[in-house]
């Protein structure tokens, strides 16, 4: 893999930042000419140090104002336990995000539901059905001061 210098920095900052800025902007805010900008974007796009775009979503403006982050740890440290797991919460709409982590539990997800009522219905109709679960612990999201989730 090529080393990323200052300048790459500079660029994956701004397209941190902003996704959609067009190269002509993104070399004026790196001081860089638009070719070598775009050289360099296309190097990294080519590397897999930027593995793509995305919008970032508003959750309660798609009706998703309840936000929680829960830890789940496994009846069985087993990998068939894992993969079911892994498999059944693929399926769940409510979960955005499923890492698998270490300490005390075996997974952290983030879950988005409507309201609180909609997360009970999670919490005990997916969650509390799957065999490998032998703990949750629920930590509700009363404000995100900082997210710099893309």
């Amino acid at each position: 893999m090529t080393e990323i210098d200052d300048i790459d920095r500079k660029i994956l900052r701004e397209l941190s930042r902003d996704g959609r800025v067009s190269n002509l902007e993104l070399a004026e805010r790196i001081a860089l000419s638009p070719s070598a900008t775009l050289r360099r974007v296309a190097v990294l796009e080519k590397l897999g140090v930027i593995k793509g775009y995305r919008a970032v979503l508003d959750a309660q403006a798609m009706g998703a104002g309840f936000v929680a982050y829960i830890t789940v740890g496994l009846s069985l440290h087993t990998k068939a336990a894992q993969e079911a797991f892994e498999r059944a919460i693929s399926r769940a709409p409510e979960v955005r995000e499923c890492h698998n982590i270490t300490g005390a539990v075996e997974y952290l997800l983030r879950v988005e539901a409507a309201d609180l009522a909609s997360y009970k219905t999670f919490h005990t109709d997916v969650l509390g059905t799957l065999p490998q679960v032998s703990a949750i612990t629920s930590y509700v999201v009363m404000g995100s001061p900082k997210d710099e989730r893309a």
